[in-house]
């Protein structure tokens, strides 16, 4: 059985007579990209305060590592093995970026031996070690962001959250973000991903929740892209339809098979895998095939129409 790393029942935060938070409910593996996508105000850094233990919660429940949230005894069980990136790095800007990290291993009571080389490796993966002596004040937004990630990581958590991680870096800093990330996924770190960048929650998630005070759906972004509508594949053909050529598809059991013109048209759950047959048995046939084009609902479509709601 496996146990969840982050595990919500029904979690719910009230700032007065405003609900930022109604009843979140999920559970997130250990290895696990896990993003979590709202617009503006949806409750998403809230939810991270409180998994972090930075806010109380109003009501319901939460256990991250198997620790509840809610008390002072394991509350300091739990910051000592999560991580934060906050959508606000804060560093100490008249510190150089190794001494930035130095502080804070110290805090986390990390050894000199495990410090040294923490603070070595996180800057060498992160592309900042040439610059280790260089006052953070000085940095880029995206160096001070890459330096942040470092310091989240610099007592070794077993789940990191970030919120927002690459908002205003330029194209190369999320690059590095992202593929910084995939890396920690390898060594089985959990990453909660607060953002809004769709492409980015698609590219590197293994689940996406979308949330807007209330969770309004959970699952793959493939699973949430077919939960709008299916897909359908849509082959052109250099000629008309013939009878050989549907012949040789309907053998195929395709899905709501369809044919116009010098178009065949099917539904589709995973085209990568699906399509090759289709074109292979359209050639035996005859065919001669001009394109291939995979139609249906984008996560942006799935995400407007669940937000909107």
């Amino acid at each position: 059985m496996v146990i969840p790393m982050i595990d919500t029942a029904n979690l719910t935060k009230k700032f007065g007579d405003l609900t930022a938070v109604d009843n979140l409910t999920l559970h997130v593996d250990e290895g696990e990209v896990f993003g979590f996508l709202g617009p503006n105000g949806a409750g998403k850094t809230t939810t991270v305060r409180m998994l972090c233990c930075l806010i109380s919660k109003t009501s319901g429940s939460a256990q991250i590592g198997g620790y509840p949230i809610g008390n002072k005894e394991d509350s300091l069980k739990i910051r000592k093995i999560i991580g934060l990136v906050p959508d606000n790095v804060g560093l100490s800007e008249n510190l150089t970026a190794y001494d930035n990290l130095d502080f804070y291993g110290k805090i986390y009571d990390c050894s000199d031996a495990q410090r040294k080389e923490n603070n070595k490796r996180f800057l060498e993966m992160l592309g900042l070690w040439d610059k280790r002596n260089v006052l953070a004040g000085t940095f880029s937004k995206g160096m001070k962001q890459k330096l942040a990630i470092a310091r989240a990581l610099i007592h070794e958590p077993q789940v990191l959250f970030m919120d927002e991680p690459t908002a205003n870096l330029d194209p190369e800093a999320a690059k590095t973000v992202r593929e910084f990330i995939l890396q920690l996924k390898k060594e089985k770190k959990t990453i909660f991903l607060n953002t809004h960048n769709l492409d980015e929650a698609q590219r590197i998630c293994d689940r996406v929740a979308i949330m807007n005070t209330s969770l309004r759906a959970i699952g793959t972004p493939q699973e949430l892209e077919r939960s709008v509508s299916g897909r359908k594949t849509v082959i052109g053909l250099e000629q008309q339809v013939n009878d050989a050529v549907l012949a040789a598809l309907k053998k195929l059991a395709l899905k709501n098979l369809s044919s116009e013109s010098d178009t065949v048209t099917f539904d589709v759950e995973d085209p990568d895998k699906e399509n090759s047959p289709v074109v292979e048995a359209i050639i035996k046939a005859g065919g001669h095939v001009r394109s291939i084009n995979v139609v249906g609902s984008t996560l942006e479509d799935t995400y407007l129409k669940l937000v909107r709601k």
